[in-house]
Formats: C-alpha cells, structure tokens, sequence
C-alpha cells in the first residue's frame, strides 16, 4: 500500500513538474530533484532503496527506444559520420581524460576504478536536446544532439562495465577495445532484426491497444537477449526505435501510430521523471554519508565543479576539430553540387525520378526491371544532390559549435551508472555524490542559462516563413502528382472491373447481380454505395500521396520538419474518414 501511495504521488509530481518548469524557467528535472529533496526531509517521508539494475535494463531501453522512433532517419543517415565521433570517440575520449582527473584528485583509486568513474560522467543528456529544440535553432544541429544523446550512453556503460571488470582482473586495452567492438556489432545487428520483425507483427495486428501494448515490450525484446550475450542491450534498443519509427509510415496504420507517439510520450515523461525523483530522494542521505568521510562534502562539491569545468573544456577541444572537418565536407559540397545538379536536371527534378520509379513498377512495364535500375541510379544522383544541398544550407560554424558545447549537459545516465558502482567501490558514496553533483550542476547551470547561450550565440535558425513556403509549394507539387497518377490508376481498374461485371451477367442473365450489396451480401441504396466508394476512393488517394512523401523522404529532396507535419495532416483525415 505505501509503495501505492508513493507511486501515485509520484505520478502527480512528474505532471506539475512538467507544467510549471517553463513558467518557471527552471529545467524540470531540477523542479523534480528538488521535489525529491523536499520529501526526504518529511519525517515520515517514504524510504526506497531502488535497484540500480533496475533503471539501467528497466528504465534505460524504454526511454532510448522511444527517442530513436523520434529521430528523423534521413538527417540522422545525413550526419552519421558526426554523429559517431560524438557518441563513441568523444566519449571514449572523456573517460580515458577524466579518469587521469579522477586519478589526479584520488591517488588511492586505482586506473581502473578512475576510468570506471570518467565513463559516469561521459555520456551526455537529452534533456539539452529538448531545450534546443524549442528555441527553434538549425534542423541539424537538433539532429546532431538527438543522435549523440542516442549512442553515447550505452557507449559509456559498456566502458563502465570494461572497466569494474578491470578491477577484479588483469585486462588488456586490446582485450577492451575488442570487447567494444564486438558488442556494438552485435547490439546493431539484433536491434535491427527486431526492429524489422516488430514492424511486421504490429503491421498485422487490427487491435490499436494491442499493438500498442506490444509495442511497449519492443525495447525489452532488444535489449535483453542482447545483455544475456555480453553486448549493449541500449544499443540494441536504440536500433529497434530506429528502424522501427523509419519504417512505421508505411507498414502501420495511422491510428496505431497515433496511438504509439501518444501513449509512449507520456512513457517518457513517467520514467525520466521516475529518476530525477530517486535523486533527489537520496541526495541528502548521500550527503549524510559522505560528511563522515574524511575530505567531506566540501571537498566533494570542489571535485564535482572541476569535473564539470574539466568536461566541458575536453568537448570544446573535441567540437573544434570536428567543425573544421565539417567546413571542409561543405567546400567539397560547394564543388561537387554543380556537377549533380547537371546531372539530375538530365535525369529528371528528384520528385520527377520518384514519380517515374513508381508508375514503372505499378504499371508492370516489361522491361520494368532494367528501367527501375536506371531509375535507381538517378534517384541516388538526386539523393546525393539533396545531401550536398543539406550540407551548404545548415553549415556548422563557430556560433553551432559553441550551442554543441554548451548542450553536453550530464543527467539520467549518469545518475543511474553511479548508483550501479559495487558496494566495495573505495569511497563509493563519496564518488557517487560527486557524480549527483556534476549532473545536477550541468543541469542547473547549462540548462539554466541555455536561453541566454543562444540569444548570444545566434546559432543558425530553422527554416524562415519565405523557406517555408518554397518547401509547401514543393510538396504540394508532389501530393497533385500522386493523385493525378492514383486517379489514372483508380480509373483504370474501374474500366476493368465494369467490363468484367459485365460479362458475367450477360453470362449469367440475371439483372440483381449488378446491385450492389453490404458485406452479408444484402443489396444496399445507390446513395450509400456512392458514399462509400466515395470514401474508399479518398483513402486510396491519401494513400497515394503518403507513398509518394515516403519516397521523396527517401531522396531528402525536402526537410523532415515539412514532410512530418504533411504526414500528420494526411494521417489525421484518414483517421477522421475510417472512423
């Protein structure tokens, strides 16, 4: 019962926190940190002791499932290479520089112990993603930072485990990078299979709460079997969401994916806020703790500012490089791009070779097959373009690379990998509370003053109204040319099925069976026959224009932005027409 009660005033606190933090103006994991706080100061405030296994297999999947479903899979293939070095060669590069700070502060630790602690503090948080987002800052640089917060985490906890296994034993840097490696590899291909496969079974299931709730155990199927292997079930989870949200819009109904982005946004909002709780339900009894040790808290909070200073400044000497390569990716852009625009203008616009590539498969052309590849080559030339294209409008420069530094806020990950330190850590609970502190003084202090960074920044914006209405113009282009060919297609195959009616009852003499009839095969008014064709004819049509959406999607002729929201407009008149 108390266990009840506490999870009910749990819940309640997560949707106050959510609601109040923009009025405040506070980040609402430290609203929720503080509410944590308050509670273990009642005297008969609730004493949890939470597993800390519990978050990372229970609490971690669910939430990197869901964030890989919202990643835009065309600007995450765009940024890849970016993506990469800032997920696992930053913080590779973080752990092995603030195991050497830890090492420094703690000559009682061993290497082992202090590369364990710089892989807490590596991984960065999403919540920084979230705060950018909503100042409408460059399409890419969001990307950038959903894709980082994405892998980095589970990049860290596999060190973290490397590492305590270092502890018990003699292990070589071969042995670890091996142990890398093959878990990625592994955790990508598994994730990847279900992924395809979830896709598949929820595509058959008529039940929108059915395939909702089952959806709901996707992340677990992911990532369990992937940690019974030694890999990283985070990544397995991660590659799940992944393939799962590219593939939903066109292998799941609207209504069930309505129902999924609905029902696991509020997934999201109960398990990050679950944990901010847990902090700061144990902040001060950690705190308690750490006052009897012999540097104390004083010297805890000293550690935790240095780590945090030591962090960001090792981002900034990572993201200025980065920069560099990027500027020079957009030269070669600069050069390259006149070249494909001659040739996809010889081919065809990129909505044009979508377009062509469709009509040859629907139509069954004989030679189909040799003129779909031809058509395959000219939609890569028009991807390619696109890409380049993406590369000249959203360049990184120094005023991007500055946001990308002061974004690395440190939060769940981080919190939830302290607490799996083993009981014979030296100094675990003054180590943890340093860990708490960094989280906490990331959020407090980057989150708090992330508004402020951007007005001074003035990073790139996202798309102008004028961009905007290039953009809708396109895509209502595209949309006019997908009906014109469903109709020609829906016109044909009436010409057919009347010829066909036809003959069968010149065969079979007998007027009644030209009436139309429900599915009990009891004959129905002309006007609701009408009604019904007229129905099924603008599902067909909308059909038509999500296919040809997907396919341009595809190509990155138009931004991710434009083509969500143009989806959701046709999902939404399904949903109204098939209710």
């Amino acid at each position: 019962m108390e266990l009840l009660v506490v999870g009910v005033i749990a819940l309640v606190a997560i949707a106050f926190a959510t609601v109040l933090s923009p009025r405040l103006g506070i980040a609402s994991p430290l609203v929720l940190v503080a509410l944590g706080v308050g509670a273990s100061l009642v005297p008969f405030g609730p004493d949890l002791s939470i597993d800390p296994q519990f978050i990372l297999a229970g609490v971690l999947p669910p939430l990197l499932y869901a964030a890989g479903v919202a990643v835009p899979a065309t600007d995450f293939r765009r940024d890849f290479r970016s993506i990469g070095a800032l997920s696992v060669a930053l913080t590779i590069v973080t752990t092995v520089l603030m195991g050497a700070v830890f090492y420094w502060m703690f000559p009682a630790l061993s290497w082992p112990w202090a590369f364990a602690l710089g892989a807490i503090v590596s991984p960065t948080d999403a919540v920084a993603t979230a705060i950018v987002k909503r100042q409408g800052v460059s399409p890419r640089l969001v990307a950038l930072l959903e894709g980082e917060s994405l892998f980095n985490d589970a990049a860290a906890l596999v060190l973290l485990r490397a590492a305590i296994a270092a502890t018990a034993s003699a292990v070589s840097l071969w042995t670890v990078a091996a142990e890398f490696v093959v878990s990625m590899v592994l955790a990508v291909i598994i994730g990847w299979i279900v992924g395809r496969i979830s896709l598949w079974v929820r595509s058959r299931m008529t039940d929108v709460a059915a395939a909702t709730a089952f959806s709901f155990a996707v992340p677990f199927i992911a990532s369990l079997p992937t940690d019974a292997l030694g890999a990283s079930g985070l990544v397995a989870a991660v590659v799940a969401g992944l393939v799962s949200g590219n593939g939903a819009a066109r292998r799941l109904s609207p209504q069930v994916r309505r129902s999924h982005q609905q029902n696991w946004h509020t997934a999201e909002l109960v398990l990050e806020g679950a944990i901010y709780l847990i902090l700061g339900l144990e902040l001060l009894q950690t705190i308690e703790d750490v006052s009897q040790d012999d540097l104390g808290v004083l010297f805890a909070f000293e550690a935790a500012a240095m780590v945090l200073v030591a962090v960001l400044l090792t981002r900034a000497a990572f993201v200025a490089p980065l920069l560099v390569i990027q500027r020079h990716a957009a030269q070669r852009s600069q050069q390259v791009r006149p070249r494909l625009r001659k040739a996809v203008n010889r081919s065809g616009t990129a909505t044009g070779v979508a377009r062509t590539a469709r009509r040859l498969v629907r139509r069954g052309h004989p030679d189909a097959t040799r003129r779909t590849r031809v058509e395959a080559v000219k939609r890569r030339l028009a991807r390619m373009n696109a890409d380049h294209g993406y590369l000249l409008r959203s360049k990184l420069g120094p005023r991007e690379g500055g946001v990308m530094v002061w974004a690395g806020m440190r939060g769940v990950v981080t919190v939830a990998a302290a607490q799996t330190l083993p009981s014979d850590t030296p100094g675990r609970s003054l180590l943890v509370l340093i860990a708490y502190l960094v989280a906490i003084g990331s959020l407090a202090i980057q989150g708090g003053t992330m508004s402020w960074a951007l007005t001074l920044l003035k990073p790139a914006r996202a798309a102008t109204p004028e961009e905007l209405a290039v953009e809708s113009a396109g895509l209502t282009e595209v949309l006019d040319a997908a009906v014109e060919d469903e109709r020609e297609h829906l016109r044909a195959v009436r010409q057919k099925s009347k010829g066909r009616r036809a003959a069968e009852a010149d065969d079979r003499a007998d007027p009644r069976t030209l009436s139309p009839t429900d599915d009990h095969g009891f004959p129905v008014s002309s006007e609701a026959s009408a009604a019904d064709e007229d129905r099924d004819h603008r599902i067909a049509l909308i059909k038509a224009e999500r296919e040809a959406l997907l396919d341009v999607r595809a190509l990155g002729a138009f931004s991710s932005a434009s083509l969500a929201a143009a989806l959701a407009q046709l999902d939404a008149e399904q949903i109204r027409l098939e209710l």
